[in-house]
């Protein structure tokens, strides 16, 4: 839309450069170009605004398979106004002096004339198309003829429209259509996933089978390598208590030497020592016999009487000690008539 301001009974419109802005007076064109500011009278002045940006026309139309099926088809046609002067001729482009909107609905019109015309295309390509196909390769067929219809169509040229590109987004069948064309699809996925999950369960029954082995075999290899630790550590104990055994031997052989050197060093040593007490005792024998005799001669010629004295004190030597001594009358008496007899003889 124009931009159109007021100063005291004159207009000014100053337009964008995607407009193409025409102005007629009296009959006659004044200005004709895009992005254009200028000042004009409102009550002479005829003015038209056509828009020469690329613009978007998004349609959605039903159509019919050659099955009698129906689908939704979702396009984007581009276009652009190529030729300003005749368009602003075919259609109504003019616009209000004070506002600057249009005062017609110059888009919605073209927007009618391609949207009937792409669709006049497609539905000519699909009733001849079944679904099936129609949804494996409709969107190109279907792009293809509107592209080329457009681009033959005599009616667009003359109005000033150039087809800059035609896009099909979507080509949908019935909602129930849809569903019952996906049941099959969503079928074959959920085998092939439940196939995945049976190949994978099986590649994991696989791997813990190959785990287990593996673990089965290196219990059975450490078994069996424990079997000859077993054999070794009974060979190796029985080498030991074999060379124990001889060490034994040995020793007791040495300690049976050694005894018996001991045993006859002991019994040379008390041979000895029997020989030397058997000398020492014929020597003190024949000493006591010597003294015996010595003292059997010297008492042979002492007399009675010293022999007596000798007896006594021996007698008195050998007797225990005596404290006191308890003489009675009687004892007494005996004893000076003894002492009494004596000294007479």
């Amino acid at each position: 839309m124009a931009d159109i301001t007021r100063r005291l009974g004159w207009r000014h419109l100053r337009g964008a450069p995607t407009a193409h802005i025409r102005h007629h007076r009296g009959g006659r064109l004044l200005h004709d170009g895009p992005g254009l500011s200028f000042w004009f009278r409102a009550l002479t002045a005829a003015l038209s605004e056509v828009p020469v940006d690329d613009r978007e026309l998004a349609m959605t139309f039903h159509a019919r398979t050659s099955d009698f099926q129906d689908v939704a088809v979702q396009a984007t046609v581009t276009y652009r106004i190529s030729d300003p002067a005749v368009a602003a001729s075919r259609l109504d482009f003019s616009i209000d002096p004070d506002t600057g909107a249009w005062r017609g609905t110059p888009l919605e019109q073209l927007g009618t004339l391609l949207t009937e015309t792409a669709q006049q295309h497609a539905l000519d390509v699909l009733s001849r198309t079944p679904l099936s196909a129609a949804l494996v390769d409709g969107v190109t067929a279907v792009r293809e003829r509107i592209a080329t219809g457009l681009a033959g169509e005599p009616r667009l040229p003359s109005t000033g429209i150039e087809v800059v590109a035609v896009r099909v987004m979507a080509l949908r069948p019935e909602p129930e259509v849809e569903r019952a064309l996906r049941t099959p699809a969503r079928e074959q996925i959920q085998q092939e996933a439940d196939r995945a999950t049976y190949e994978r369960r099986a590649v994991a029954v696989e791997r813990e089978r190959a785990i287990a082995e593996n673990e089965l075999a290196s219990q059975i290899e450490l078994a069996r390598r424990e079997e000859q630790l077993v054999d070794q550590r009974g060979t190796n104990a029985r080498r030991e208590a074999e060379e124990h055994a001889a060490a034994d031997a040995v020793r007791a052989e040495a300690e049976a030497a050694r005894t018996v050197r001991l045993a006859e060093a002991e019994a040379a040593r008390s041979v000895r020592l029997a020989r030397a007490e058997a000398e020492g005792a014929r020597e003190v024998g024949e000493a006591r016999a010597q003294a015996q005799a010595a003292w059997l001669r010297v008492h042979g010629e002492v007399d009675v009487a010293t022999l007596h004295a000798l007896t006594g004190t021996r007698l008195a030597e050998n007797l225990p000690r005596i404290d006191s001594v308890t003489v009675s009358p009687d004892v007494l008496t005996g004893l000076l008539a003894r002492l009494g007899t004596q000294e007479r003889e």
